[in-house]
């Protein structure tokens, strides 16, 4: 015979188990398939009455089907079973590895983490990365010009695109499927923004308006904001302050054109322009309420958070506030950041006039990105700390103080933004312009992107560059962004495309 060639007499080697649990199955294939294949199951039943016994000899009386211990019958999880259970242990699978990945952002932001449901408990959360691995699982072509803004759903799993070619796309990011176009703006679209409810999307355009679209049913532009005087770059919705009415929702629309804050979670909209302001929207009655003119040149970048600490407003929460000091005062604010090209980054509170919380100074040029910490905009609950060691703790940088920022000197900068702001680190790797940021739901890492055409992730931990996704798109990539909770990161090139990627 030939060396790989099998002699004809030759068959397949099974053990009497498996000849059994192969013949039950065919069998009951045979009969599932009606009156046409009745012959054929006779015959295998004939020439294998053991194995078809439980239904060849199946009359309705139980004394006559396979006794309850057979071994083909005795578990679910049988070989003839097999599709099935396999299913059950992929979702099981999925479930532990869930179940960690909650812990694990849960006990980075201080809150109490619940018992992992595969027994692993928070501390195995804590030890999984979740960073972005190759291939990407799906990649998302329609748009016709270059992606410019993206936005991940706080709920679905949808997520928004917006293009140089006027249009805003929504996606499924896990099926890959496209969803849906939403047309109005007659320029570049320059950010989108899912509110914190998932119930809008507020987007931006070089043709100096501002759109709230509802995502939910009607999919239409409810309202327009105008009143910049020059291209609007960024947009974001402004987290809910602290013990904020309108968190529970149920509210009534109190403006015109269909924007009910209750709904939105949230009660402002924060916008930046080349015309050099910030400017504080309220949602429901589409008016300006308040500008920021820090700035002296364009303003290209926002980045937001949200307020960390009881809402109660208890004594002891007061008596807890007041032991953490006053470098954590910020933690009880809603942070709304800004920079662009006068290469200063603004720290503002989002309510109370808006003064000022951080001035931070260090880039050589435009500063093209910022984020703070990957998480939820809704206020978090914060553990109330009672021993000195953990007063201690609680006084220094946290990730919750953090805010990257990425720049067009090829460097990626963390800031705390405590006590007047302050750079940890900075993190030198890229080749070319760094366009997207983002501060890893952990607190441990730092993805960025750049035109150079890679995605990165730097250790907060040892100041270094752990990993790199080297051609991440065919062309620039321009920006980033990732779930708060579930394990997906997004990322958007000049290539026209948005590439989804799984976390491990």
């Amino acid at each position: 015979h030939p060396p790989n060639a099998r002699p004809q007499n030759q068959t397949m080697v099974l053990t009497d188990r498996q000849r059994t649990d192969l013949h039950a199955g065919i069998y009951e294939y045979l009969v599932s398939r009606g009156p046409d294949f009745a012959d054929v199951a006779k015959a295998l039943a004939a020439a294998d009455p053991d194995a078809c016994q439980s239904k060849s000899n199946d009359t309705g009386d139980d004394a006559s089907k396979t006794p309850p211990n057979d071994h083909r019958m005795a578990h679910p999880c049988s070989k003839r079973n097999g599709p099935p259970s396999l299913r059950v242990l992929d979702l099981e699978k999925q479930l532990a590895a869930n179940a960690k990945h909650h812990a694990h952002r849960n006990a980075a932001l201080g809150i109490d983490a619940t018992a992992d449901m595969a027994g692993g408990g928070s501390s195995g959360g804590r030890e999984r990365r979740f960073l972005p691995r190759q291939p990407c699982t799906h990649t998302l072509q329609s748009h016709s010009a270059g992606i410019s803004a993206l936005s991940v759903h706080p709920v679905y799993t949808m997520t928004a695109s917006g293009s140089e070619d006027g249009t805003i796309k929504l996606w499924d990011y896990e099926s890959g499927d496209y969803m849906r176009t939403l047309r109005g703006h007659t320029n570049v679209v320059t950010g989108v923004d899912f509110s914190p409810s998932g119930m809008y999307l507020v987007s931006c355009s070089t043709d100096l308006s501002v759109k709230i679209w509802e995502v939910k049913d009607s999919f239409g532009c409810v309202r327009t904001l105008r009143g910049h005087d020059h291209t609007v770059s960024d947009v974001r919705f402004v987290p809910p302050a602290l013990g904020a009415i309108y968190l529970n929702g149920g509210g009534e629309k109190t403006g015109g054109g269909g924007v009910d804050a209750a709904s939105a979670q949230a009660k402002f909209v924060v916008t930046a322009s080349r015309d050099g302001t910030v400017k504080f929207w309220d949602l429901e009655t589409g008016f300006c309420d308040a500008t920021v003119s820090d700035h002296g040149d364009w303003v290209r970048c926002l980045a937001v958070r949200g307020a960390r600490g009881s809402a109660g407003g208890g004594e002891e929460s007061k008596e807890s506030d007041a032991a953490d000091g006053a470098e954590n005062a910020t933690d009880s604010l809603a942070l709304v950041a800004s920079s662009g090209n006068d290469r200063t980054i603004y720290v503002y509170n989002a309510y109370d006039k808006r003064e000022k919380v951080a001035e931070l100074r260090g880039h050589d040029h435009v500063v093209e990105s910022l984020s703070f910490l990957c998480t939820s905009m809704l206020p978090q609950e914060r553990k109330i700390s009672t021993t000195a060691s953990a007063r201690t703790k609680s006084s220094t940088s946290s990730p919750w103080d953090y805010l990257a920022s990425a720049s067009r000197d090829r460097t990626v900068r963390l800031w705390s933004v405590s006590n007047g702001g302050s750079c940890l680190m900075t993190f030198r790797a890229h080749e070319n312009w760094v366009r997207g940021v983002l501060v890893h739901p952990s607190g441990n890492y730092v993805l960025s992107c750049g035109d150079d055409r890679s995605i990165r992730v730097f250790d907060v931990k040892s100041n270094r560059c752990l990993r790199t996704i080297e051609e991440a798109h065919p062309h620039f990539v321009t920006c980033i962004t990732m779930h708060h909770t579930l394990p997906i990161m997004i990322s958007g090139g000049v290539d026209n495309s948005v590439k989804c990627w799984q976390l491990d």
